[in-house]
């Protein structure tokens, strides 16, 4: 059996094409905990966002859900995409022990997966976008009142 103990070399190549990266992400809350869907979380994701596009990085668009947030971001490239979802999650974590709740507010870490050029960043929206009627809040998803698009983001 034969163990990689380092990256294999290819990847940076790979990954060289998707410079700066769009990233699609979503966080959960912890024990999936329903308390995200209100006006207070989105006006601090849609003031961080703004925030932070000076800096090169943006958030496009997004659907906040009670439990979860997807969002799509492409950030610069001395950004760390970690540290730019720490200090969204410290953001809204502000709204949430503002409105009582009491820690913790988020599952550790996040999921992401940058969109590759066959990937169609329409088609994941599509899919992301359905969420709220999949889940029975809403019969359309325009219906769905935390969602949107802070900066254009286009695919290249």
């Amino acid at each position: 059996m034969r163990i990689i103990k380092r990256t294999p070399p290819r990847v940076s190549q790979i990954f060289a094409d998707y410079n700066p990266p769009l990233y699609f992400l979503t966080m959960n809350t912890w024990q999936r905990a329903k308390c995200l869907n209100n006006l207070g979380i989105l006006e601090a994701l849609r003031l961080y966002a703004e925030k932070n596009i000076p800096q090169g990085r943006a958030i496009g668009r997004f659907v906040v859900m009670p439990d979860h947030i997807h969002l799509f971001a492409r950030l610069s490239t001395d950004s760390k995409l970690s540290d730019f979802v720490r200090i969204l999650k410290q953001s809204l974590s502000a709204v949430l022990k503002g409105q009582g709740l009491e820690s913790p507010w988020w599952q550790p870490g996040f999921f992401d997966h940058i969109l590759r050029h066959d990937e169609s960043y329409s088609e994941k929206w599509d899919y992301v976008r359905q969420n709220p009627v999949r889940a029975g809040l809403v019969k359309t998803p325009d219906e769905w009142p935390y969602q949107g698009e802070i900066a254009r983001i286009d695919r290249v």
